[in-house]
């Protein structure tokens, strides 16, 4: 049984400029096809705009507030949104708010530097 607490796990900065926490994925539990992270990012931050050729992501807002553009069209999203990313399509996400972003990304498959293409 794996059971990973999201204060005892590393976090590592990802090719588009997020800190994550990686929860489960290969790299640290049975887990094969999938990943579940958590990210931040700090107030005024952002990530680079970027696309995963392969992979598509749930992104599931947990603290703060900021806004998310994929390919032209930008939302406000806040606590409890959940942002379907189908693979391939570009996005970027800012902290628009007074605290930091804090958001729940499953991925599948698992993240992958080299599945990240930077598109600025």
């Amino acid at each position: 049984m794996d059971i990973k607490n999201l204060d005892a796990v590393p976090s590592f900065t990802t090719k588009d400029g997020s800190e994550i926490r990686e929860l489960l994925a290969w790299r640290n539990s049975v887990i094969r096809h999938q990943s579940l992270a958590e990210a931040r990012l700090p107030v005024g931050g952002s990530t680079q705009e970027h696309y995963h050729p392969q992979t598509e992501e749930i992104y599931y807002i947990t603290h703060g507030s900021g806004e998310i553009r994929i390919e032209s069209e930008v939302r406000p999203v806040r606590v409890g949104d959940a942002i379907a990313i189908p693979p391939g399509l570009r996005h970027k996400l800012w902290n628009t708010g007074p605290e930091t972003l804090r958001l729940l990304c499953c991925c599948a498959p698992g993240y992958e530097h080299a599945d990240t293409i930077i598109t600025e």
